[in-house]
């Protein structure tokens, strides 16, 4: 059987690419998940309804976690100083910190 030519092509240092100092790298962190098969089950039947792969379903649902619990903080702070708004000012700062302190472990 016939081979067909190669050329080889030497590449030295003046044409290799060197990567620039901090540039960000743009391909995504793996991560290997192990989920109890409900869970799983759950986050099957999300990629199905949304069109998506499971690791974007996880990608997905992890972020709206995320987001959501963040949300859940804000909403919890604005709550607790509306509670505390007869108090002094200063006091109130000291009990949102204080629990901050005791629900976050700030």
């Amino acid at each position: 059987m016939p081979h067909s030519p190669t050329i080889a092509v030497r590449r030295g240092r003046r044409n290799s690419v060197k990567p620039k100092r901090n540039q960000q790298n743009e391909t995504p962190s793996r991560y290997t998940v192990a989920l109890a098969p409900r869970v799983a089950h759950q986050v099957e039947r999300y990629a199905t309804t949304t069109d998506t792969s499971m690791s974007k379903a996880i990608a997905a649902l992890v972020r709206l976690g995320i987001e959501s619990q963040a949300e859940r903080k804000r909403t919890f702070f604005k709550k607790l100083r509306e509670n505390l708004s007869n108090d002094d000012p200063k006091q109130q700062d000291h009990l949102v910190d204080e629990f901050r302190a005791l629900i976050l472990g700030h």
